[in-house]
């Protein structure tokens, strides 16, 4: 009978190989319905019913529902997404897409966002169903496509038109927690998604006189933009501690002995090392100004300049976030949102962290789970809007001197192969427990 363990690191190479690049325009996107079918041949092989359904052309998600021995428990979802974003093969030290074995690592595009939980969601259930294992409550499993470019043909396609296929769930668990940060030879720290910041992209836009660009003009769109973004950029929101991240400071004040200076959490976040950058993301807002445009010639002073910004709000902040934007850009320039998806947050306790928490320990007695906040976005966003509670849940050992977080999006982005086993055994004593 295949061993879990070891076919992981074959379903996750194979699913790297599979070239499904999200480049957020629907021409150039690639390979969400080639991995969707290869997903629901390995669901189908084991017994499994699943659920192709197609937001557009090449666009597919999969879904299917494995029965627990008590239906009248709310399911839980176990989700990831399929799609990934582009990769320079100039720029990696192997080609993005080979899934190559070397070091003792699996390289790869999608080899930590996110298909190494595929390839653990599928090795387990695959491995239940050849030995009969019925898990203790109904599992729906969700292989999205678009999570990289805000979920409208993935998991908000499913939430949206095909909610049927969600019926029942109460719970999530998908990206990103439940990864290792090394403390000390006997002690790690796994960070549980409890939380992820809102996404607010925001167009703004200047106005002006058009004219010729010989002429001294003191109505220039493109110079009134460009301040307005300048003042945005070097802005700096307040620091502000909700809930999730308040948690993970006391956490960490007691686990490392360190002093926590509510008035100076910076302070705390900057002994962390690689995740330093992660968590100090969760403290304040942020706005980060991404793209310009203007005019059509070079010597036409436009009379319209705008520019892209990618603002991060924490839960709860989202009004008085914008206040202070607009406060920042001045009254002259229009703001339009391009996209907005609430931030979400739930509490660190129950039954589903609890049975989270001791899988970990099963596994690694050096294990202490502690709730964070992630300042990306996920599915859970999606899920989120029918009421489902959702957790990041990717559980990963990793080596203590890998820089997690760079490579998110990152060149030469992989996985350790003992990371990935351990997050089989792991996620198996975790669905046998919820």
């Amino acid at each position: 009978m295949t061993d879990p363990v070891e076919e992981v690191v074959q379903l996750c190479r194979d699913l790297i190989r599979i070239d499904t690049t999200n480049t957020g325009d629907l021409a150039t996107c690639a390979g969400e319905r080639a991995a969707a079918e290869h997903v629901a041949g390995l669901l189908d092989e084991v017994g499994l019913v699943p659920e192709i359904r197609e937001a557009a052309p090449g666009r597919a998600s999969v879904v299917a529902r494995f029965e627990g021995a008590d239906p009248s428990r709310g399911a839980l979802l176990v989700h990831g997404h399929l799609d990934v974003v582009p990769a320079d093969p100039d720029e990696w030290s192997v080609h993005p897409f080979s899934g190559e074995l070397t070091d003792g690592y699996l390289w790869g595009r999608g080899a930590v966002d996110m298909k190494d939980f595929d390839a653990m969601v599928l090795a387990v259930v695959r491995d239940w169903r050849r030995r009969g294992v019925t898990p203790p409550r109904d599992l729906v499993l969700a292989f999205t496509a678009d999570e990289e470019a805000g979920s409208d043909y993935g998991a908000r396609f499913l939430v949206r038109r095909h909610r049927e296929l969600l019926d029942g769930c109460t719970e999530a668990i998908g990206e990103v927690g439940g990864f290792s940060f090394t403390v000390a030879p006997d002690l790690r720290l796994y960070l549980m998604q409890t939380a992820e910041k809102g996404i607010d992209w925001l167009r703004l836009t200047a106005r002006g006189r058009p004219g010729h660009g010989s002429l001294v003009h003191d109505d220039n769109a493109v110079t009134a933009l460009c301040e307005a973004v300048a003042r945005l950029g070097r802005h700096r929101f307040p620091i502000e501690l909700t809930p999730t991240v308040r948690a993970f400071l006391e956490h960490i004040a007691e686990l490392l002995g360190v002093e926590l200076d509510l008035d100076d959490p910076e302070a705390a976040v900057g002994k962390l090392g690689p995740i330093a950058a992660l968590i100090g993301a969760t403290l304040r807002n942020t706005a980060n100004p991404t793209r310009l445009a203007a005019g059509y010639k070079e010597n036409v002073i436009p009379s319209r300049a705008t520019a892209t910004v990618d603002c991060r709000t924490l839960p709860g902040r989202a009004d008085a976030f914008l206040a202070e934007l607009r406060e920042v850009v001045g009254p002259d320039i229009e703001v339009e949102f391009v996209q907005h998806q609430p931030a979400v947050e739930t509490t660190f306790d129950g039954p589903l962290v609890d049975a989270m928490a001791a899988a970990l320990r099963a596994e690694d007695a050096g294990a202490r789970p502690i709730p964070y906040m992630l300042s990306g976005g996920t599915d859970a966003k999606a899920w989120s809007e029918i009421g489902i509670r959702c957790f990041g849940f990717t559980p990963l050992r990793l080596p203590p001197d890998l820089n997690f977080a760079a490579l998110f999006h990152g060149i030469d982005e992989r996985v350790p192969v003992e990371g990935l086993q351990f997050g089989v055994r792991v996620l198996d004593r975790f669905l046998a427990s919820c």
